[in-house]
């Protein structure tokens, strides 16, 4: 008797599927992410760094060095040699005043964070391509600059932000002035490349140029 063949069993191949470029464009991310965390690292380096540089709280108010100022000019030169000094502090202290402004006023505080969050998700770091879709319509880089302009402006002269910064802002020099003409700059001393480097708002500079390095290949992408 003949032996009969074995049964073959159906075999199935699974086919690959191939994402399309439709579905590819949608996963991209709304974010350049490179460029910002090229931009958040350039932040916290520079941040770091400052406050690496900052004199100890404790010699910022000894009150043993406290004296009143004979005249404006010395009041002045009081005020030039400390800032040269504990610049760090009272840029601390003058970001401090903000935030503490900016807490007690929560509605400006979410203004201010929508605005920078639009800055920098809607333009400085999102994709050239796709672009930007809101609601059904297309704006080109051009028309979202434009957009983002206005709101800056509407956000800060029109509303209660642009009152809070500018009160904070005012308090936290009135009360660096107030220690810098106050504190006696004698027991204070600074290397000459610390010196050279002490110009007004030298550090804000700094800061900036870092930032703005960090962001430039982002930005560069849309001209």
């Amino acid at each position: 008797m003949a032996s009969s063949s074995p049964a073959v069993l159906p075999i199935t191949n699974p086919q690959l599927t191939v994402p399309s470029a439709a579905g590819a464009t949608q996963s991209q991310p709304p974010v350049a992410t490179p460029a910002f965390r090229s931009f958040i690292n350039h932040l916290s380096d520079t941040v770091r760094n400052g406050f690496a540089q900052r004199r100890p709280w404790l010699e910022l108010v000894d009150r043993s060095a406290f004296a009143k100022p004979e005249s404006f000019s010395e009041a002045a030169l009081r005020v030039r040699k400390n800032y040269a000094y504990f610049r760090i502090n009272y840029l601390s202290l003058i970001a401090l005043v903000l935030a503490l402004s900016l807490l007690s006023n929560p509605v400006s505080l979410f203004l201010l964070l929508g605005l920078l969050s639009a800055w920098l998700f809607l333009y400085l770091f999102r994709p050239a391509d796709p672009p930007l879709v809101i609601f059904g319509r297309t704006f080109s880089d051009r028309e979202t600059l434009g957009l983002l302009s206005v709101s800056s402006v509407v956000v800060i002269f029109l509303t209660s932000v642009g009152s809070v910064l500018i009160s904070a802002l005012m308090v936290g020099l009135a009360i660096v002035f107030a220690h810098g003409a106050f504190r006696v700059p004698e027991d204070l001393f600074l290397d000459e490349q610390e010196a050279a480097s002490t110009g007004f708002l030298s550090f804000l500079g700094g800061t900036a140029s870092n930032v703005a390095a960090a962001a430039a290949p982002a930005v560069a992408a849309r001209v």
